[in-house]
């Protein structure tokens, strides 16, 4: 019964060993697998969500002050085009 307990220990003693090892290289390879990951990311020109937010603002307010110069200049040329009446052309029989 003895050399059963033995044989028995020996191969819980390498079970254990064996799934010790597995669990470091699973970790091992985690770490390694995010540090490129962190080195991919970091060579790309890719931008923070802070910054997409803040040029994203920016183009919104320039867009809306766009539409607003464009109201101003079809009045501005409506006023024009009252003050000075029809236009005709040079040359044109009347």
């Amino acid at each position: 019964m003895q050399s059963e307990n033995r044989l028995f220990d020996d191969l819980v003693k390498m079970v254990n060993g064996a799934a010790g090892t597995l669990a470091g290289m699973g970790r091992e390879a985690e770490g390694s697998f995010r540090e490129k990951m962190r080195e991919f990311m970091g060579g790309a020109d890719f931008v923070s969500r802070e910054e997409f937010d803040a040029v994203k603002a920016m183009a919104a307010a320039a867009r809306d002050q766009n539409q607003a110069l464009e109201a101003r200049i079809a009045a501005l040329e409506a006023a024009a085009a009252a003050k000075s009446g029809p236009k005709t052309m040079p040359g044109a029989a009347s």
